[in-house]
């Protein structure tokens, strides 16, 4: 069985920094794609961030490019989002999903993505 889990948000005030993970198990890490996709209130599900772990290349979305980093620990089967620069904007619900066949994750698309976590929430104070 699949699973997905994230953790590490919370509450933070405009301009700091916070560190996702997304915790995998069930699956061969290096024959996935995995990606953070938010949902902000009211807002379609919006794909920012996805790595792949054959050989952790990295895709962004133009609206966290330069503020988050994403990388992977294989060994851990994790993937880590370090999220730096926040903005109030920034507010929502991360979830962390993998794709095993397919390029939804690279084009950063939800809808592709097979297993998804349940989600921790950042919230951004301004």
């Amino acid at each position: 069985e699949v699973q997905v889990v994230e953790s590490g948000g919370g509450l933070v005030q405009a301009g700091g920094s916070l560190r996702l993970s997304c915790s995998t198990s069930g699956l061969t890490f290096e024959e996935h794609t995995i990606g953070w996709i938010r949902q902000a209130p009211g807002k379609e599900p919006e794909g920012s961030v996805c790595i792949s772990g054959s050989d952790g290349r990295a895709y962004y979305g133009h609206s966290v490019k330069g503020r988050f980093t994403v990388s992977s620990d294989n060994v851990k089967n994790t993937m880590y989002l370090q999220l730096d620069g926040l903005k109030p904007e920034d507010t929502a619900v991360y979830y962390c999903a993998t794709e095993t066949y397919g390029s939804s994750c690279v084009f950063l698309r939800p809808s592709g993505m097979d297993y998804w976590g349940k989600g921790t929430l950042v919230t951004v104070s301004s």
